[in-house]
């Protein structure tokens, strides 16, 4: 068997190191928030001919007025385009009553003039540029997604916390596997959210609805890992409650090691093709899955367990008095 309490410092010490990095990547560069969180246009520009890159698009956008425009790759000659909040309707817009009658957009006019300069208009419309997925959202609407994000991710923390606590309510101070459990999912999303900063920064990654809806799938896989390895544990000190806790601990990871890797190789296998063969809208979503999974297999082990064992140890409290120890002592009679 193999003694991971013994070594439970050398994971936490890993764990502490990816959050330290997580966490400054987020206070040095933070999250570009998607269009669902601050208010403005997003829309896709393909370019079938070919020959159009990212600065021809940026200067062409930035003469129309647009200079804060993000422009990102969506696939081979597509660009996914945000802009601030532009005028009038998308493409075309009718009454209750009777065919659609044309409204021009603001939309209408970048289309035209990027058609001009890099497609070709006739008589039968414009060729060579295609626009794709337009939406707008408000600032009201984009703050209110925004609040409601953030209260669904507390709310699902507070809500872990208080089940796992009360089904382990026959344990001895039941309340610290709820606490064990949630710094375990902390820890997976802040890996996650410094993974997004990165790339944020460096590739112009956004946040969006369907980030919040992945991190909150990863706090599902991650809590669900955790709490098997955690009935194991209390199944064994049921069952005996002389034997020492790290001895039930170690034995429950080993006999559950199995099982969470192999269920997490299925999903990182199955996401990985996804990656591969899925389209570009779904793409962070599966990134926010990928990463946070691994994390998720890795934290019942190396967090969730290991800060049950320090705790019960009293590690903490060890560790404060030697340094005070260390700190004040004086040499002792000999």
């Amino acid at each position: 068997m193999f003694d991971f309490a013994g070594k439970r410092w050398y994971y936490l010490s890993v764990s502490l190191v990816l959050f330290i990095v997580a966490a400054i990547f987020l206070a040095l560069w933070g999250l570009k928030p998607g269009i669902e969180f601050t208010s403005g246009t997003t829309f896709t520009f393909e370019f079938p001919n070919g020959g159009v890159t990212q600065p021809d698009l940026k200067a062409e956008l930035s003469a129309l007025g647009h200079g804060e425009a993000r422009i990102q790759s969506a696939g081979d000659n597509a660009f996914l385009i945000r802009t601030s909040e532009l005028a009038g309707p998308a493409p075309t817009s009718g009454g209750s009553v009777g065919p659609a009658v044309p409204v021009r957009g603001e939309i209408d006019d970048i289309q035209e003039a990027l058609c001009a300069k890099f497609g070709t208009t006739s008589a039968d419309g414009c060729t060579g540029v295609i626009r794709r997925d337009f939406s707008t959202i408000s600032e009201t609407v984009s703050s209110e997604i925004a609040r409601n994000a953030t209260f669904a991710v507390i709310a699902a923390s507070i809500a872990i916390l208080i089940y796992i606590s009360i089904a382990f309510r026959r344990m001895r101070r039941p309340y610290r596997y709820g606490v064990a459990a949630v710094i375990a999912l902390t820890h997976d999303a802040f890996i996650v959210l410094g993974l997004f900063a990165f790339l944020g920064e460096f590739r112009g990654t956004e946040v969006d609805t369907a980030f919040i809806t992945a991190i909150l799938t990863v706090i599902g896989f991650s809590v669900h890992d955790t709490i098997v390895v955690f009935d194991r544990v209390r199944e064994m000190v049921q069952h005996d409650q002389y034997v020492p806790f790290e001895e039930a601990v170690n034995a429950s990871l080993t006999e559950t090691l199995a099982r969470s890797i192999n269920t997490s190789l299925v999903v990182v296998i199955t996401v990985l093709a996804m990656l591969l063969i899925g389209g570009e809208s779904i793409r962070n979503f599966l990134l926010v899955l990928l990463v946070g999974i691994v994390a998720g297999t890795y934290s019942s082990i190396g967090v969730a367990s290991q800060v049950l064992v320090a705790w019960d140890n009293g590690d903490v409290g060890k560790f404060i008095r030697r340094l005070r120890g260390q700190g004040t002592a004086v040499s002792e009679p000999a």
